[in-house]
């Protein structure tokens, strides 16, 4: 019996190990670098191959909130349904219409906005400049009424649902209207002055600022000392600053939304007119298109715009797909709102409803399942918003396929190159080599792309990171995860 007993044992022994499966093997190791993040966080991979074949999943149809890899699927539906994407956007520049006044001999301005959300005011603007309407204007004449500024070709819905109440009022939130000018935002300068005394503030005169900060004394050099909040007040031009600013400090700066993109716009060239020499005698009006009217009368939208005539002069923006490179490579919000209401402009009015609806349909067509995502905006800006790692990467695989393909995939960032992956991934084996989308939200980080892996394989991924604790950062971990994976393929 003895015997026997250790025979099995030496025969045991000298029996060879099973080798595990590499991908087994990597997919402990993600699951091991995944357990290093902060408490909570829960995340979602998948990581295919040009084949299709997958290589790593973790959590692959679980719904995240994709932050601004919404982006992603927004860019995307404009290739597929706008069509021109790479000549001169002529179908959406700002326009100015010459109107009958209530005097005959006075004409009124209309500023009517079709969709651009490049529209620029600044000095050294040299194409689709608001300057070059009021030139046209002044050309003409040196007497105006009323300024009205329309965006009444898209539906007047400017904020998403699910959109956090504390972004409105700051640049991620801007206002979307089919009027915009300078992305819809500002940006407010604050210089500490003589302590025990308020803070000087440098702003435009669009918006009105009470400023109940204080400059306290120097703080010291390795703390900031800074308190200063600026709060704003919804649907109106006014915002408040308090806290502190250290006399030592140096300058503190904030970008804002606008609230009325039309009103904005519409005030400004009233300012560039009356820096022509043209008098303008009357008030600066806004024309809006209510929901209810664009659901219950068909064609409603533009229908101000129909009865204009012929206009005085038009803007030419650039093409729309540089517009898809600063929406993916900076994940500009405001612009991808508008995207999303061109895509529906389509459709019918410019509204959410008409662009969800038509991207629905395409996703559909590219055979997207329907249960790996939920949108209520084109920006991420949403927390209602939800994407499975599955759905996003059938995306990237489907837009792999199409002839506009690698146009789109040049437009998102490169890893430690450029974008907002400029300072991720540097000095690692996917600097350089990963392209992708990033998303940060309240709790939430997101990165979908591709990149090559060390054998010269090309891997698509979706990598979702939800319920991060406050304070902490899931970031780390996801790179790491990412360069082990680059680094065993």
């Amino acid at each position: 019996m003895l015997k026997r007993l250790l025979l099995s044992i030496l025969l045991s022994l000298a029996a060879p190990v099973l080798a595990q499966p590499p991908e087994l093997n990597l997919q402990r190791s993600v699951e091991a670098e995944l357990a290093k993040a902060p408490l909570g966080t829960r995340f979602g991979l998948l990581v295919v191959d040009d084949a299709g074949t997958v290589l790593i999943a973790v959590n692959p149809d679980q719904r995240f909130v994709p932050a601004s890899n919404t982006k992603l699927f927004t860019t995307a539906a404009a290739y597929a349904l706008l069509s021109g994407m790479d000549k001169p956007d002529t179908e959406a520049g700002a326009q100015v219409f010459l109107v009958q006044g209530k005097h005959k001999a006075v004409p009124d301005v209309v500023l009517y906005g079709r969709g651009d959300a490049r529209m620029s005011s600044a000095p050294d603007c040299v194409i689709d400049c608001l300057a070059a309407l009021a030139d046209a204007i002044a050309a003409k004449t040196r007497l105006v009424g009323n300024v009205t500024g329309d965006d009444t070709q898209f539906v007047d819905q400017r904020w998403s649902p699910g959109m956090s109440w504390n972004n409105f009022g700051s640049n991620d939130a801007a206002a979307a209207s089919a009027l915009s000018l300078d992305s819809n935002e500002l940006t407010v300068r604050v210089l500490p002055g003589a302590d025990g005394t308020p803070p000087t503030i440098t702003a435009s005169g669009y918006v009105t600022i009470i400023n109940e900060a204080l400059t306290v004394a120097p703080a010291a050099p390795a703390l900031s000392g800074e308190t200063l909040v600026l709060e704003h007040r919804p649907n109106s031009r006014e915002f408040r600053l308090y806290g502190t600013l250290p006399a030592n400090a140096g300058e503190w700066r904030e970008r804002i939304g606008i609230d009325d993109p039309a009103q904005f716009a519409a005030w400004n060239l009233v300012k560039m007119l009356r820096a022509r020499g043209v008098k303008v005698t009357g008030r600066i009006k806004t024309a809006h298109l209510l929901p209810a009217i664009s659901a219950e009368v068909p064609g409603a939208h533009g229908a101000a715009f129909a009865a204009l005539g012929d206009p005085l002069a038009s803007l030419t923006p650039a093409p729309l797909s540089q517009d898809v490179v600063l929406i993916n490579q900076l994940s500009q919000n405001h612009h991808a709102e508008l995207l999303l209401r061109r895509i529906g402009a389509d459709a019918g009015a410019g509204s959410l409803a008409n662009g969800l609806a038509a991207e629905r349909a395409l996703f559909e067509q590219a055979g997207i399942p329907r249960s790996g995502y939920d949108f209520f905006d084109g920006s991420g800006m949403s927390t209602y918003n939800r994407v499975s790692p599955r759905a996003a990467v059938a995306l990237l695989r489907w837009i792999a396929a199409q002839p506009w393909g690698p146009a789109w995939t040049a437009s998102l960032p490169v890893a430690g190159v450029n974008g907002t992956l400029r300072r991720r991934f540097v000095g690692t084996a996917l600097a350089g080599n990963l392209t992708a989308k990033t998303g940060t939200l309240n709790a939430t980080s997101a990165l979908s792309g591709s990149f090559r892996a060390v054998s010269g394989r090309h891997l698509t991924f979706a990598f979702f990171a939800n319920d991060v604790p406050d304070g902490a950062s899931a970031v780390v971990t996801m790179e790491a995860v990412l360069v082990l994976i680059a680094g065993t393929n």
